[in-house]
């Protein structure tokens, strides 16, 4: 059973920083990618960043270059450098794994981890 756990979420002054970072057990198949999302109260679930199998990364659009994502392959964990954090940056931090092979587009989440930026 595959089981994702977060950390590293907390409370933070505007223009501060913060590093999240996420361990995925019981993964007994290929991995697509691994990343993160967030969702903000009353707001759709969205794509902050994630991390390919062949090292490409996808990020939303509102990181302009404040955020970077790293993956370690061989211990499914995927890490979320957030700096020059916004109150708008304010929600719930997803982790998220897809598989490959047989488990292509199969998805896992972990439970979340709050974020909160304080003006």
């Amino acid at each position: 059973q595959v089981h994702l756990v977060e950390s590293g979420g907390g409370l933070v002054q505007a223009g501060g920083s913060l590093r999240l970072s996420c361990v995925a057990s019981g993964v007994t198949f290929g991995v697509n990618n691994m990343g993160w999302y967030r969702q903000a109260p009353g707001k759709q679930r969205e794509l902050v960043a994630r991390m390919h199998s062949g090292g490409s990364t996808t990020y939303g659009n509102f990181v302009k270059g404040r955020f970077a994502v790293s993956r370690d392959s061989a211990t499914n964990t995927v890490d979320l450098q957030m700096n020059s954090l916004k109150p708008e940056d304010t929600a719930v931090y997803y982790c998220n794994l897809v598989g490959d092979g047989r488990y292509y587009g199969v998805g896992y989440w972990g439970q979340g981890t709050q974020v909160t930026v304080s003006s």
